[in-house]
């Protein structure tokens, strides 16, 4: 059982070190990003509506 605690100890230990390492993002660029992922989103769900949208009328005008 003692091996266990001292394990979970290192677990914690070594992700509190690798927390410390992270380099977080400043307001600003995150802010830019964040404007970014959402304007590909919308875009690309444009996109995707447009295809299906022409698909389904050309499936139609098939049938």
């Amino acid at each position: 059982m003692e091996e266990s605690a001292k394990k979970k100890k290192s677990v914690f230990k070594n992700l509190k070190a690798e927390f410390k390492k992270i380099i977080w993002p400043d307001r600003k660029s995150l802010a830019r990003q964040t404007v970014a992922v959402l304007l590909t989103s919308v875009i690309l769900g444009a996109v995707i509506a447009l295809l299906d949208l022409v698909i389904r009328f050309g499936i139609n005008f098939a049938i």
